[in-house]
């Protein structure tokens, strides 16, 4: 029986591709909706984006819902110089033509998952606005949510936005606290993994052979997406970070992590949205995530091209 997801995203070129692998993973994963949030780019855009990943993926029967359009506390940060004006530059999508489901992400978050019969897992691939929020209105459905999966943060590699935060948790640092400490389990997906994931120009080859509308778009996105990465840290291709939260349940055994304490520093200051991270058990805290720390990135991509060939 296919695992019931909620998908909470930014699209974001990488968003794009892990929306696309779990619209192509049925048999594994019914997504039960897709709830847009702003973070990559503003809200009106990361709808846009949705709509039209759904339609490339020919699976316009999955929702999707307009989210939070801001933080909780802090005012929007956006990063249009990673993924360019339009969240999915390199893509070359013609604007969708079916429309947003009624009705706002987080209510919508909320009935789903109590009405659904099976729990829900929650996978996050922006900043955790939306489910920090449906956790504040309704407390109670943290009891039908089996699992968070969450890609954000960062332990040995630091942060990608400021020293020390990475960028979906550093835009709402304050979501981030409510959902990692609201008891759920949480699996969490730092940079130290998914800088191990690299869309190296032979792995780019591989979706553009593909032949596809899905393959030529998602080689086209992930081109224009690398170029930022590989000028910052001097790598033969960019992380590829979100697709690895839809990876992780569809083959979990791509990845290697550790059961640890995980908090999420909210003070105003120069570790503003830190992920702290009890990787040696050097507190008597109680663990509540597991941390990823490393990737199979051969078996990784091999797994996207695949899938994304069956678009």
């Amino acid at each position: 029986m296919a695992k019931p997801i909620i998908i909470d995203t930014d699209p974001g070129q990488d968003d794009a591709v892990a929306i696309l692998l779990a619209l192509a993973s049925p048999e594994e994963l019914e997504v039960l909706a897709i709830t847009a949030v702003a973070g990559n780019v503003p809200l009106d855009l990361t709808v846009t984006n949705s709509l039209a990943l759904v339609e490339l993926a020919n699976r316009t029967e999955v929702p999707v819902y307009r989210g939070s359009i801001r933080p909780m506390v802090k005012e929007l940060i956006t990063a249009e110089y990673v993924h360019g004006p339009t969240g999915l530059d390199g893509a070359d999508l013609p604007p969708p033509t079916i429309e947003e489901a009624e009705g706002h992400a987080v209510d919508k978050i909320i009935d789903i998952v109590k009405a659904s019969s099976e729990k829900v897992t929650v996978c996050t691939l922006g900043p955790l606005t939306n489910v920090a929020l449906a956790l504040v209105k309704d407390p109670s459905i943290k009891e039908n949510i089996g699992q968070v999966v969450s890609m954000g943060g960062g332990f040995f590699e630091g942060g990608n936005t400021t020293p020390t935060a990475e960028f979906n948790i550093y835009v709402d640092p304050h979501a981030a606290h409510v959902v990692f400490s609201s008891g759920i389990p949480i699996v969490l997906m730092p940079l130290d993994v998914t800088h191990k994931a690299l869309t190296t120009k032979d792995r780019l080859q591989r979706f553009a052979d593909l032949g596809t509308p899905a393959g030529t778009a998602t080689a086209g996105m992930l081109d224009f997406y690398d170029r930022w990465d590989i000028e910052k840290y001097g790598l033969p291709g960019g992380p590829l970070h979100d697709p690895t939260v839809i990876a992780y349940l569809l083959q979990p055994d791509l990845f290697v992590g550790k059961h640890v304490p995980l908090e999420v520093e909210i003070a105003p200051g120069p570790t503003l949205g830190m992920t702290v991270i009890d990787w040696w058990g050097v507190t008597d805290d109680e663990p509540n995530a597991i941390v990823m720390n490393d990737i199979d990135s051969d078996g990784f991509f091999d797994l996207l091209v695949e899938r994304i060939g069956r678009l």
